[in-house]
C-alpha cells in the first residue's frame, strides 16, 4: 500500500515518525517508513536508531553524501510499496488524519498529490525571518489556487506519488544541485502527468538563518539558468523564467546585470536585515538570472 521515505540530514526525526506511525496504524494500511542519513555522520544518527525498534519503520545512515535527488531515489529503489510518501525531515503534519487524506484519493486517477507547507503564525527570530516570509508568502498556498496552475508550486517536501512514476522523472534529476523541485514540476508537465493539490499540509520547522537561504537561493537561481540554457525546461510554469524570457526578448538583460553590479548589495542589506522585502528577493533573482546569462 504505502511506502513513507524520509531523507534526512542531521535531523531528529523520532518525533515526525512516531506520528506518522500512530496515523497509518490508526487507518489500518499496510505500510513501511524508511528514514535514510545522507552522510552526515552525525551523532543525531544515534537519536534515530530508536526508530528501528518500531514496527514497520527503519533507519540507516549512509557513510557518504550523495546529494537530495539521489538519496530520494536510493528511497523509492528501497521501497516495497506502489504508493510513496516523501516528507522532509524538517516538518510535522498539520492534520490528525494527514496519512488518511492522502489515502483516500487512492484510485482517482492523481500520479502525484501535493500537500503543501504550512508555516507558525508565530514571527521567528530576526536571523530566519527571510525563509519565514518567503514561505507564507509563496508556499504556504491554498489548493484551489495551486490548482489552478499545477505545475507551478510543487514543494516535493510534502508530496504523494507513485513509485513508477517517481523514479521514471527523478532518473532525469540525479546530480547533486539545489532547487530542483522547479525542474521536477516542468518533467511532470512535459510528460502530462496528472497533479492533485490538496490542503493536507505539514509544518516546516527547519527554518534556516536568512545568509542560509539567500546563498541557497542563489544556487538555486544558477541551477535554473543553467537547466534552461540546457533546454530542459520546454514546457514550464516558472515565473522566474518567464520574466527572464521577457527581459531577453525586451533587451533588457544588459540593465538586470547592471543593477546586479551596482545595487545588489543593497539588495542583500534589506534581505538580511529585520524586514526584508520578498519583491526584492524577487528582483534580486532575477538579476542574478540575467548576470549569469552574460557571464556565461
Amino acid at each position: 500500500m504505502l511506502s513513507i521515505l524520509i531523507p534526512i540530514y542531521n535531523y531528529d526525526v523520532t518525533t515526525l515518525v512516531k506520528e506518522l506511525h500512530r496515523q497509518s496504524n490508526e487507518v489500518n494500511i499496510e505500510y513501511e517508513i524508511i528514514c535514510l542519513d545522507d552522510g552526515s555522520n552525525s551523532p543525531t544518527n544515534n537519536v534515530n536508531e530508536e526508530i528501528n525498534k518500531l514496527k514497520n519503520c527503519t533507519f540507516k545512515a549512509n557513510t557518504q553524501n550523495i546529494g537530495r535527488s539521489s538519496i530520494r531515489n536510493l528511497l523509492a529503489e528501497k521501497a516495497i510499496y506502489n504508493h510513496l510518501l516523501f516528507i522532509d525531515a524538517d516538518t510535522i503534519p498539520k492534520s490528525k488524519n494527514y496519512i488518511s487524506n492522502y489515502i483516500t484519493q487512492i484510485g482517482k486517477g492523481y500520479d502525484v498529490i501535493l500537500g503543501g507547507f504550512f508555516y507558525d503564525k508565530i514571527r521567528p527570530d530576526n536571523n530566519a525571518i527571510l525563509r519565514w516570509k518567503y514561505g507564507k508568502s509563496r508556499e504556504e498556498i491554498d489548493e484551489t489556487i495551486r490548482n489552478k496552475e499545477p505545475y507551478k508550486v510543487i514543494i516535493s517536501g510534502n508530496m504523494f506519488i507513485t513509485k513508477e512514476v517517481f523514479l521514471k522523472t527523478n532518473s532525469n534529476m540525479l546530480f547533486n544541485n539545489y532547487g530542483l523541485d522547479n525542474y521536477f514540476g516542468a518533467l511532470l508537465k512535459q510528460t502530462k502527468i496528472k497533479i492533485l493539490h490538496l490542503n493536507n499540509e505539514v509544518y516546516h520547522l527547519g527554518l534556516e538563518k536568512s545568509s542560509i537561504f539567500l546563498n541557497k537561493t542563489e544556487q538555486a537561481v544558477k541551477t535554473l539558468m543553467k537547466l534552461s540554457n540546457e533546454e530542459k525546461f520546454s514546457q514550464h510554469s516558472n515565473d522566474l523564467l518567464k520574466w527572464y524570457t521577457f527581459f531577453k526578448k525586451s533587451k533588457l538583460v544588459y540593465l538586470m546585470y547592471v543593477i546586479h553590479l551596482t545595487i545588489s548589495p543593497l539588495i542583500k542589506k534589506n534581505l538580511l536585515g529585520k524586514k526584508p522585502s520578498i519583491f526584492l528577493l524577487q528582483v534580486y533573482k532575477l538579476t542574478i538570472m540575467c548576470y549569469y546569462s552574460l557571464k556565461v
